[in-house]
């Protein structure tokens, strides 16, 4: 297919241009960006109630994975005017600009739109906003696993299974998911929370960890520490950080997905490619199990109150 190609097509009643779609994004296997808005279209209806309400930050890569990425927060100036977005003061300390102006995906045809911009990453807060642009506190709760070599997946597998138990203990209930990378996410859902609570909760409960299990984690964030033990960055659950979506796909040399997963199958991990899965294997899995993570978007849960002083 000529990569100059372009077409156009109806997505929902929305008029969209796509291009270069024979563009090899991935070149280890050939995977085209076509076939990333493919995989998008089809994955859509279990990925857009993970994206629903929440701002997004994308990574886009127009010349593959190989080439030059940008991180994407502020909304394009090209932007098709149905494309939702919704301003919000810039996080952190140090700002250029005052408001950031977000996407928020609430359909298929912007998800599409996305994928077309080589928008290859797809990167979420822990928390949402309302119809009218109104930030609401956390509903979900993250606990990021991050090997440090010569770690990897396997043991990311071991201490979310620590977790699980520890968690369980105060009555919470977590569901997993890989990064589509090297580590893997543990989520819990909250109900509406302000993001501080499951901050210093998730700080205390990868502490306690750490204490247990010194020789295979680490809950501080030097990097000099990390080497062959499990970082448990509880530090994704500040308001103003963001972790890849479920189902997005990463830009690694294989087109793998951040991907849902059972406890059977983190248990049974013994080898990396045991929770490696790419974007067929992906919409596979869902053809077969549907969405793993759906409970996430049911009732939430109530953190237990901080010990006293």
């Amino acid at each position: 297919m000529p990569t100059s190609e372009r077409v156009s097509v109806d997505v929902e009643g929305r008029t969209l241009q796509l291009s270069n779609l024979g563009k090899v994004l991935y070149p280890e296997d050939g995977f085209t960006k076509g076939q990333v808005i493919d995989y998008y279209a089809r994955i859509a209806d279990v990925l857009l109630p993970h994206l629903a309400g929440r701002p997004l930050t994308v990574k886009r890569y127009p010349d593959g994975v190989d080439g030059k990425f940008f991180f994407e927060k502020n909304a394009p100036s090209h932007a098709p005017t149905w494309v939702r977005s919704v301003e919000l003061p810039t996080p952190g300390s140090t700002r250029q600009r005052e408001t950031i102006k977000y996407v928020v995906v609430d359909g298929l045809p912007t998800l599409i739109w996305l994928a077309n911009l080589a928008a290859l990453e797809l990167h979420v807060p822990q928390w949402t906003v309302g119809p009218r642009g109104g930030v609401h506190g956390a509903d979900l709760m993250v606990f990021d696993l991050d090997p440090g070599p010569p770690a990897t997946i396997v043991d990311c597998a071991w201490v979310a299974a620590r977790l699980r138990d520890l968690l369980d203990e105060d009555g919470l209930t977590a569901w997993a998911k890989t990064s589509g990378s090297k580590g893997m996410q543990l989520y819990v859902p909250l109900k509406e929370v302000d993001p501080q609570r499951p901050w210093d909760y998730s700080r205390r409960l990868a502490q306690r960890i750490t204490e247990a299990h010194p020789d295979r984690v680490v809950w501080q964030m030097t990097k000099a520490l990390r080497g062959g033990k499990v970082l448990i960055d509880w530090s994704q659950n500040s308001a103003t950080k963001t972790t890849v979506a479920p189902y997005s796909l990463r830009a690694r040399p294989l087109p793998t997905v951040s991907t849902p997963v059972t406890w059977a199958e983190i248990e049974a991990c013994t080898a990396e490619q045991d929770l490696r899965f790419t974007a067929d294997e992906v919409l596979q899995r869902v053809a077969e199990l549907g969405d793993l993570l759906e409970p996430l978007r049911g009732p939430g849960l109530s953190l237990p109150q901080p010990p006293s002083p």
